[in-house]
């Protein structure tokens, strides 16, 4: 009897010892595993330059032009007034711009970008202390925190034009209520009795020198 108990006790050990080993063994895989996972997802997370737990570098932003840059590849097209006494003039104004006219007045606009075209009939034409004494109060009065106004001239494909920049505050955007600062140059060309007033302006932080240098310099009497 003694032996049978004694084998009994053996087979029992052993057995446990075979089951702890299948059960050491299976949960040494699982483990195993599971350091795969993690490995392949910080792998994947490196790849995509993604961080874990708040370290490591962010991912570079998406490089974007400051608000109100005129894309460089912008087409421009010839506009000429369609009707009225002040007909005898083309200028090229950016293509797709959003048009908008009153007498003698068309405004192109995008976003935050404007082209405003005016004329009139005037007979002296415009000199620099005519546009300072005369033009620049009258702005003041209209264009919210005129400021930094300087009069001078130019010369352009037209000939020579008296410029004044300044900058002032836009209106509030009817959707955000935003108000942006701008930047405006008003050109003023001038031929027999004629005189034409074009005024480009966008956000002071924008670089338009090339697109507003193509829409003035294209400015041509008829």
């Amino acid at each position: 009897m003694a032996r049978v108990h004694t084998f009994g006790v053996v087979g029992l050990v052993l057995a446990a010892a075979v089951t702890a080993g299948c059960s050491g063994a299976t949960s040494g895989s699982g483990s195993s595993s599971s350091s795969s996972s993690s490995s392949g997802a910080a792998t994947t997370a490196a790849s995509t330059g993604g961080s874990s737990s708040g370290s490591g570098s962010s991912p570079a932003p998406t490089e974007s032009n400051p608000p109100g840059d005129i894309p460089d590849n912008q087409a421009f097209i010839a506009y000429q007034p369609s009707g009225g006494a002040f007909t005898a003039f083309t200028v090229k104004v950016p293509e797709g711009w959003a048009r908008t006219s009153q007498g003698s007045t068309t405004v192109f606009t995008d976003k935050l970008n404007r082209v405003q075209i005016s004329a009139a009939a005037t007979s002296n034409a415009p000199t620099v202390g005519s546009v300072a004494h005369q033009v620049v109060p009258q702005l003041r009065g209209h264009v919210s925190k005129f400021a930094s106004p300087k009069v001078s001239t130019v010369t352009r494909k037209a000939g020579t034009a008296v410029l004044l920049t300044y900058q002032g505050d836009s209106a509030n955007d009817p959707v955000t209520g935003k108000v942006v600062r701008d930047a405006f140059e008003r050109y003023a060309f001038y031929r027999q009795g004629h005189e034409v007033d074009l005024t480009l302006s966008g956000p002071v932080n924008a670089d338009n020198v090339d697109p507003w240098r193509i829409v003035s310099d294209s400015f041509t009497w008829k």
